[in-house]
């Protein structure tokens, strides 16, 4: 089986991952202290391996590294519905917290963590049989997150280089704020993401409260209904490496269609159906009402609208008993309704994944995960706070102070800037633009 090793760090990384862990738990039957208690055991234990490892007593333990620099948030999660399904020994914290900085959690505190970290994560890659990569869950704003959390991915990347590394990042939405200096650490987060993950999933608050409060309609939502409809993502992206015969099946196969330039790994995911409670009955669940819902703007989990840019790639997977023609036929139609948001330099950018198992609780549903041009405005957003800030050197004394040096500042700007032109470069270019390397002929034949 191909395995993958679960890491969360941070405050925010270490509240999505348990409800992950809590969601997926609930889909393969695992109660709260790792026992199977479900229904269809052919079905829910044939891949338990992947995120799973099985203990004596046959006791499901989640392949799953919890990581802080406070002991606050675990204690929280050891004291959580789901405290007893995690192992002890992977329990990984400091005393001293990384007080929101991103130098403290990547070269202090941070660094004299890690090597524990590493040892935890070596010892989880040993027991598996095929490793396939590393998913972290972390917050790109705060300090342990974003500074601890792109340090591991930097040392796990050293020790394991041919393995996918994929990451399911918060970032910092443009209207809430939780962190003064989030451009600082959100800027040198990305700077380090560009260079060392595979995938990057974009989640962002501000996008999550639009859909608690416009579609969801809730009146006051709160960080748990945030992190549900991130779980729902989570369990959604992830369903074609937890149930048998599925396209896309594994990372790397993930990777290989929705990236087509190692730096651009930057993703939107969306989900559907998403309906205020109480009025799911006056709504059909079909494929196309699914896929229309999917592709609309309402329903990205990041704050950028993908009518402003074009779509390089698109994954969406399906979950319930749906026919793959009508599938199919849905996928084609939107692709045909909006040509103009997909690059048509790449043929056929969208993929489509089936799953017979429907979600707890719903008939069907569907998972989108874009990978659109249009993601440059969250960079260029960030970059503009970055730059206001750094052109008069506040709170910079706080990072220089921990041994930083203002060059790393000025380099993961431009890095930054650089990410954004390469987006715009790609949203511009057409096929007309490779015409002209091509003889008369040649154009012809592909023109019939």
């Amino acid at each position: 089986m191909r395995e993958i090793v679960h890491l969360q760090v941070g405050q925010c990384g270490n509240q999505i991952g348990s409800k992950f862990w809590e969601a997926i738990s609930e889909e393969h039957g695992i109660d709260h202290d790792g026992k199977f208690v479900g229904n269809n055991e052919a079905q829910q234990l044939e891949r338990m391996d992947v995120y799973y490892n099985e203990a004596s007593g046959g006791k499901y333990v989640p392949r799953a590294v919890l990581v802080d620099l406070e002991p606050g948030t675990m204690n929280s999660v050891r004291a959580g519905p789901n405290g007893a399904l995690f192992r002890p020994d992977n329990f990984i914290y400091g005393q001293s917290g990384a007080g929101n900085n991103w130098a403290q959690g990547h070269y202090t505190e941070g660094a004299e963590l890690v090597d524990q970290v590493l040892e935890v994560v070596r010892k989880e890659a040993e027991g598996c049989d095929q490793l396939q990569g590393f998913q972290l869950t972390h917050s790109l704003g705060g300090g342990t997150g974003s500074g601890m959390g792109t340090l591991l991915i930097a040392k796990i990347r050293e020790e394991f280089p041919d393995r996918i590394m994929a990451t399911f990042s918060v970032v910092p939405s443009p209207k809430v704020s939780d962190v003064v200096v989030e451009p600082y650490n959100a800027t040198l987060s990305v700077h380090q993401l560009v260079e060392n993950t595979d995938e990057t999933f974009c989640i962002d608050n501000e996008a999550l409260y639009d859909i608690c409060f416009r579609t969801l309609k809730l009146k006051n939502p709160d960080y748990g209904d945030l992190n549900h409809l991130v779980s729902h993502v989570m369990s959604g992206v992830t369903t074609s490496f937890r149930f048998p015969g599925q396209l896309n099946s594994d990372l790397r196969k993930l990777a290989v269609n929705m990236v087509p330039f190692p730096r651009l790994h930057f993703f939107m995911p969306g989900y559907a159906p998403l309906t205020a409670p109480g009025t799911s009955q006056y709504r059909s669940t079909s494929v196309a009402e699914l896929t229309s819902q999917m592709f609309d703007h309402n329903n990205m989990m990041a704050a950028c609208d993908p009518r402003h840019g074009r779509y390089l790639t698109v994954a969406a997977i399906f979950r319930g008993k749906i026919s793959m023609k009508d599938v199919e036929e849905q996928m084609v139609a939107i692709q045909n309704k909006n040509s103009a948001y997909f690059v048509e330099w790449i043929p056929s950018n969208v993929k489509t994944a089936v799953c017979d198992v429907p979600p707890v609780g719903l008939k069907m549903s569907a998972t989108f995960v874009g990978n659109s041009t249009a993601i440059q405005e969250l960079f260029k957003r960030v970059s503009l706070h970055f730059t206001a800030m750094f052109r008069r050197k506040a709170f910079l004394h706080w990072y220089t102070g921990e041994g930083m040096d203002e060059m790393e500042f000025t380099e993961a700007e431009s890095n930054m800037n650089d990410l954004v032109s390469e987006y715009q470069q790609y949203q511009d270019a057409t096929v007309e633009d490779d015409a002209d390397d091509y003889p008369e002929e040649m154009m012809e034949d592909a023109a019939y």
